[in-house]
């Protein structure tokens, strides 16, 4: 899918090409030897010494080489080898472990082969050894990569270990605080050193960092939360409600039931230093720790929450989800009651209710609330088809996304494709696709459709396809600037769809038109004034 949507650059003939390289650098944050400046010295003398000339530099700054996914250098690199975009015949590294320190040594081995198929020559400048394909270079380069992948399972029991000590003496270790807490940072003397704001981090190895309250209207809000929770009995779903509605939010986004959820989990509130409560080493799966394993240190940091209050908040946590030992059946007999007293099941009336699992409970056991209301004879009253038909307007988005991804690059525009986002990057312009369901308000004398803006909207164009009702055919199509997109989701009818910049195509066609001028007119402007922001709607939507 991707080749179809990036143009071919045009190839020089093989005389002229067979001295020039590209290079490949990168640095995580292993030693000073493997910065960037080094590396490029040492291939650029490597290089002269052989007549090559660079022509091409892909790297990958503060990357781990333990997988590829998080190095767009060295995808870059794969991808235009591969679709026969390179314009150079070498590939210059530093050494065996620059290239990758995957613990499937043969990971490595397989992108050196991609390569050397597609004629293009891997050369590791800082080694002992010429990459000539003889016995003696492959032995040594499968011992090297197998060092490489043993550097980082070493590496990573130390620097574990190394946590583990200073999560015992009360230090912060991980990313981010929690909401109405902040980060501050004391050298190795002991003396603070400011409170660190969100993106930054410590520089020194010695300095050490602590947890204290934040703001104080962030304080209020957090024991606000519990007190609604203990004391008022409400769900985490009617809490994030609440707060939303009265324009309290989550540094900036609104608040969710899962994140209310992690708050009243979270014992950081109560001054406790907690880790190793899970694990990923090394990319691995994210996996849970036994308690033994856990790191609990007490009283280490200033409190905001009532530890009285926190225990309770605890309890009826533990009360509501506690379904060890507790059979199917059991699970579905106690629904089937509540259903009985009550008349009517959905997720705050299964939260809220003593005596009966948490709806996270019946999702792990049973897949999905609907499937447990199947299983009891129970429909409830409101339609969670769209639910359901998820994995269509998933594939309506993938085919929008290679029509109109398509249609530019055969227009000769440079193209990328975030795949896993659905995202395209046309030179500085970000496009982004969403799905407009139709929704059936009751009283409600004209159709609305309602667009979810999810975790990564990056500024640029918002594609929309417009569904029709039922929400099973494409009704039409909308374009609209991004940062008119804002909240949770955004809901319009046609009578005020112009005023959220919303303009309407009947056809794929006319839709494809419009970004091309758009992506035309908002590079031009991005060149003249680079203040422009590229939100402006085009003059003849």
């Amino acid at each position: 899918m991707v080749n179809a949507l990036v143009p071919h650059k045009i190839s020089l003939p093989k005389a002229q090409r067979t001295l020039r390289a590209a290079q490949y650098v990168r640095m995580s944050t292993d030693h000073q030897q493997y910065s960037i400046e080094n590396q490029a010295a040492v291939i650029a003398a490597y290089a002269q010494a052989r007549g090559l000339e660079i022509v091409r530099t892909y790297r990958d700054d503060g990357e781990s080489g333990l997988a590829i996914k998080n190095r767009p250098g060295l995808i870059g690199l794969i991808a235009d080898v591969c679709q026969r975009r390179a314009n150079f015949d070498h590939i210059l590294i530093y050494d065996v472990s620059r290239w990758g320190r995957f613990q499937d040594t043969d990971e490595s081995a397989h992108y050196e082969f991609v390569c050397r198929e597609a004629g293009v020559t891997v050369s590791y400048c800082a080694e002992q050894f010429e990459n000539d394909g003889t016995v003696i270079s492959s032995i040594v380069k499968n011992i090297k990569r197998v060092m490489a992948a043993e550097y980082s399972r070493e590496l990573s029991v130390k620097v574990h270990a190394g946590a583990c000590h200073l999560s015992r003496l009360g230090f912060r270790q991980g990313g981010h605080p929690c909401f109405g807490l902040r980060r501050e940072l004391f050298d190795g003397s002991g003396r603070s050193k400011g409170v660190l704001e969100a993106g930054q981090w410590k520089s020194l190895q010695t300095d050490r960092i602590i947890l204290r309250p934040g703001p104080q209207h962030e304080i209020e809000t957090v024991r606000l939360i519990f007190d609604r929770f203990v004391n008022g009995h409400r769900t985490e779903t009617k809490i994030a409600r609440e707060l939303n509605l009265c324009g309290v939010f989550n540094r900036g986004r609104p608040w969710t039931c899962g994140k209310i959820h992690y708050l009243l989990q979270n014992d950081n509130y109560i001054g406790t230093n907690r880790y190793n409560r899970h694990s990923a080493k090394l990319r691995t799966a994210r996996k849970e720790n036994a308690p033994a394993d856990w790191i609990k240190k007490e009283g280490v940091f200033e409190p905001i929450v009532d530890k009285e209050i926190f225990a309770k908040a605890q309890q009826m946590l533990m009360d509501r989800q506690h379904t060890r030992g507790v059979s199917d059946e059991e699970m579905l007999k106690r629904l089937r009651v509540l259903l009985h007293r009550r008349g009517r099941l959905s997720r705050d009336v299964i939260n809220e209710t003593e005596g009966i699992p948490g709806t996270t409970a019946y999702l792990a056991r049973f897949g999905s609330l609907s499937n447990a209301y199947r299983l009891i004879g129970y429909t409830p009253k409101r339609n969670y088809e769209h639910i359901k038909s998820r994995p269509v307007r998933c594939d309506m988005i993938k085919t929008t996304v290679l029509k109109v991804g398509s249609a530019l690059a055969e227009s000769g525009r440079d193209v990328r494709v975030d795949q896993v986002r659905q995202i395209l990057r046309v030179h500085v312009i970000a496009i982004s696709f969403r799905v407009a369901r139709s929704r059936n308000a009751r009283g409600a004398t004209h159709p609305s459709w309602v667009i979810v803006r999810g975790r990564h909207l990056p500024s640029g164009l918002v594609a929309v396809i417009r569904l029709s009702d039922g929400n099973r055919e494409i009704m039409d199509y909308l374009i609209m600037p991004a940062s008119r997109l804002v909240g949770r989701d955004l809901r319009f009818s046609e009578r005020n769809r112009e005023s959220f910049g919303l303009q309407r195509y009947g056809t794929m066609a006319g839709l494809i038109e419009t970004i091309k001028r758009r992506v035309s007119n908002l590079a031009y402007l991005t060149k003249r004034i680079p203040s422009v922001l590229d939100e402006r709607p085009a003059s003849n939507g």
